[in-house]
């Protein structure tokens, strides 16, 4: 990984957010945009990011902050970012279109060892980079926002994708300190929206149907099952529950099987439902952006408490 350039294809949220994990973890990082003012600000805001960690004790890696943020620089040519870089990871917003025109043109400008990967959250790679001369250098890396505070990386490959991409991402995702997971294959949603939307589905039924109020239903996850999965999946919660996973199959196979032939069909996400939902939350979070930042910033405290914890907890 030695002299590794990580290349940042726009500077919105993830992209600040991915270049403070890489600064992080002593790496390079060039972030890139068309818009000079963009850049100007993204640099700004991490800069009072990685100040604000410093001071209350949560910035990442064994850098300082002035150490990790002279690793980042700013560029708005093509050309000139993609020189040197060895991982190019691109930020855009969720547009098929958008995405591939931008691979297309690094497709053009790349030679045959820089990896090119998407933080993309629902959009196939074979969607992304079918027809692509450097194919096989493509990959997905979908983080979890906010990734400075989630670790986990969901790792996808292309059809094409050479297995040693696949090898080089994993390897890297470790290094700077996230947790990757390797699909071995592309599935719509890929396996962490398809956990998460299987919830919210249910979720919205539950309270679609008043069997439960929206602050109860959250509850049930922050202060029940949430409390559990923070360190245990739903497997070894099985495993755990009983006598092994066998056990548990054999207890609870009938209940389970019972209460899931009651889920409904899946919600449209809109009309009544949508606006009790909407009323709730609104109440007990108003939609106004200083009290949603706040709240943010609220919940990115938390997370970071909780990655402290899990950390000390496996260093025990």
């Amino acid at each position: 990984f030695i002299n590794w350039l990580i290349l940042f294809f726009f500077s919105g949220l993830i992209g600040c957010s991915w270049a403070m994990v890489f600064a992080a973890g002593g790496f390079k990082v060039k972030l890139y945009d068309i818009a000079q003012q963009q850049l100007t600000s993204a640099l700004e805001n991490i800069r009072k990011q990685m100040k604000e960690l410093e001071e209350s004790g949560f910035l990442k890696g064994t850098l300082s902050a002035e150490q990790q943020l002279a690793l980042i620089s700013i560029c708005t040519d093509l050309k000139a970012a993609v020189e040197g870089a060895t991982f190019i990871q691109e930020c855009t917003p969720e547009n098929l279109e958008l995405k591939k025109k931008i691979f297309g043109q690094l497709d053009l400008t790349v030679d045959d060892k820089v990896i090119l990967s998407s933080s993309t959250s629902c959009l196939l790679p074979s969607k992304l980079f079918t027809g692509l001369k450097h194919v096989k250098q493509c990959i997905v890396s979908h983080p979890v926002n906010p990734p400075y505070f989630v670790p986990l990386v969901e790792i996808v490959p292309h059809p094409e994708t050479d297995p040693s991409t696949t090898e080089r991402t994993y390897a890297l995702m470790k290094k700077i300190g996230q947790s990757p997971v390797k699909l071995n294959r592309e599935i719509e949603g890929f396996v962490l929206n398809r956990l998460q939307y299987a919830v919210i589905s249910e979720a919205w039924r539950l309270v679609g149907e008043g069997v439960v109020s929206p602050t109860d239903l959250d509850l049930v996850m922050s202060d029940g099952l949430g409390m559990r999965y923070a360190f245990i999946g739903p497997l070894e919660t099985m495993h755990l529950n009983a006598e092994g996973i066998s056990n548990y199959c054999e207890r609870y196979r009938e209940g389970m099987r019972h209460v899931l032939n009651t889920f409904g069909p899946v919600p449209e996400f809109s009309g009544e439902i949508e606006q009790k939902i909407n009323q709730a939350m609104s109440e007990k979070i108003p939609v106004v952006p200083k009290v949603l930042d706040a709240r943010r910033k609220w919940r990115d405290e938390c997370l970071t408490g909780l990655a402290k914890l899990k950390k000390k907890m496996k260093s025990d």
